[in-house]
């Protein structure tokens, strides 16, 4: 008998942990070995349960890294371990900054049953199947100018509601290079105002709002 493919679940929502587990477990070829709610939960249980595949929220728990974090942790030791971002986020950078950390694909969660196990049994198989929808975004972020990490900086203070002078005295820079920090923000967002700036970021997964 084929040997099944095993795989780990994680998402902080119990309805969607018991959702993704009914869809797998009546595969023929698939075996649910473990479910994971927190980022730290599941480094272990992969480590314990070494699956073949990790189907993974990337939106897990406030704060922190997330999912990103998880994916990180775990391939710092084990380069081919094969993870799956599955997340309501849809924005470009969570996309890239996902495939970047090493998932293999990203769905999202507007995917079919019939879509996540079709991924899953490709990305098994050492495939990296990328959805239309993800390809686009993924092409969108080429053709768009990035932000320095110190501009997503002012803005996550920008977003908290801090003035320019308070956010110059958060990062310990001045007031006017917070300013020069806010117009190549809006230049590059292709915004004209603060509020703006922080949607569009926020949209794009460059932020996370407070």
């Amino acid at each position: 008998m084929k040997q099944r493919i095993r795989v780990l679940v994680v998402d902080d929502h119990p309805a969607i942990r018991k959702g993704l587990s009914a869809t797998l477990e009546p595969e023929p070829d698939m075996r649910v070995v473990g479910v994971a709610a927190t980022r730290q939960e599941a480094v272990d249980l992969w480590h314990k349960l070494r699956p073949d595949v990790t189907l993974l929220d990337l939106a897990l728990e406030k704060g922190g890294g997330g999912g990103i974090e998880v994916i990180r942790r775990i391939r710092e030791g084990f380069p081919a371990a094969k993870i799956i971002a599955f997340s309501a986020l849809t924005g470009d950078e969570d996309i890239y900054q996902a495939l970047q950390s090493g998932a293999a694909t990203f769905l999202t969660k507007e995917a079919t049953d019939e879509e996540l196990v079709h991924a899953i049994r490709e990305v098994h198989a050492g495939g990296r199947p990328i959805p239309p929808i993800v390809a686009g975004k993924l092409a969108d972020r080429i053709t768009q100018s990035h932000l320095t990490a110190r501009e997503v900086e002012v803005l996550a203070h920008v977003a908290k509601g801090l003035r320019n002078k308070e956010i110059g005295v958060a990062l310990s820079i001045s007031e006017e290079t917070v300013q020069n920090h806010m117009k190549n923000i809006l230049s590059k967002l292709h915004v004209n105002d603060r509020t703006r700036a922080v949607v569009v970021a926020a949209q794009r997964g460059i932020i996370r709002l407070p």
